[in-house]
């Protein structure tokens, strides 16, 4: 469905989106995540053709974006962060007026209109004003907007940005039921809002992906779940205290380090082994210090994968 091919966007000499290439397959469900900054919203504006890219290439389901936008615009329903909408129109006449600019004819502009605002929840809003919706509302309309020519791509630029949390959730349910007919990108810097929609991630920073793949893969990648486990027992060889942790927890990788008298270790597993290595503990007299369980999480990788890249481009510079 997406081919991104080594794409670059400069503007002047802030280079924003730097040699990023993906693909995305009809009926995925992809989160382009990171910082404020990070290059998504500029991302996505060069897949909708709205911003040229400087370098590289789009193609759309098999229309290049740049020598054939009107073909690759006809596929696309595109939400911009921030909703442009015409504050003075019904929201009737709003879906009116884009059905034309999307050259609907008048049966199928009426016939989308109303199957639409049902879709977004918004049918008895029809005659009310955009500009007297709550923000909530507007995000509804725009996603409608989107909805409009029947796109095979949604591209949804920040949809719940600015919303309280109840509108969060509706629109991010809306956006979870949308992804069940449609191929969708999603951008957001908020991970619950992608982890509750999205299939497969694509993480940027400056301009550069710095992961992809499903939640699955890029905790894996991350090496699981860990824990921490620190002891003190003078007479305690590291060997045996190696030996001890890998019978108690066979399924873990194990790493270790030595002190004088206090032996660590880190467990990497799936599930929290505490209540064995605790037991194990107690039945060899060893003197717990530390042990601490810490779940996997997007959180803990992004952070980890930022923060690296940020100390490298430092190095560098």
């Amino acid at each position: 469905m997406i081919q991104v091919e080594r794409i670059s966007r400069r503007f002047g000499s802030l280079e924003a989106v730097r040699d990023l290439s993906f693909e995305v397959a009809r009926g995925e469900v992809v989160g382009l995540l990171g910082l404020n900054g990070a290059g998504k919203s500029t991302t996505m504006r060069m897949l909708t053709g709205y911003l040229p890219v400087s370098s590289g290439s789009i193609s759309i389901g098999g229309h290049d974006v740049l020598t054939d936008s009107l073909a690759v615009r006809r596929q696309v329903g595109y939400l911009a962060e921030g909703v442009p909408l015409y504050k003075e129109h019904r929201v009737s006449e709003m879906l009116r007026f884009q059905g034309r600019l999307f050259g609907l004819s008048r049966a199928r502009i009426k016939e989308r209109t109303a199957h639409v605002l049902e879709r977004v929840g918004l049918t008895d809003r029809a005659r009310s004003l955009v500009g007297n919706l709550s923000k909530g509302m507007r995000q509804r309309v725009g996603i409608a907007v989107a909805l409009l020519p029947a796109p095979d791509l949604l591209i949804l630029d920040e949809p719940t940005s600015g919303l309280d949390p109840l509108q969060r959730v509706g629109v991010r349910d809306l956006c979870r039921e949308l992804a069940q007919e449609h191929t969708v990108i999603i951008s957001s810097h908020i991970l619950p809002e992608i982890e509750a929609v999205c299939d497969r991630l694509i993480l940027l920073h400056r301009g550069t992906k710095v992961a992809d793949g499903t939640k699955a893969e890029l905790l894996s990648a991350e090496g699981g779940s860990q824990l921490a486990v620190r002891v003190k027992a003078e007479r305690l060889t590291h060997e045996r205290f190696r030996a001890d942790l890998a019978k108690a927890v066979p399924e873990a990788e194990l790493t270790s380090s030595q002190e004088g008298p206090h032996h660590e270790a880190f467990l990497r597993c799936p599930a929290d082994p505490s209540g064995r290595v605790g037991r194990l503990a107690a039945e060899r007299g060893w003197v717990l210090t530390r042990l601490a369980w810490r779940e996997a999480s997007l959180e803990h990788l992004f952070g980890r994968l930022a923060s690296g890249r940020m100390e490298e481009e430092a190095a560098q510079a």
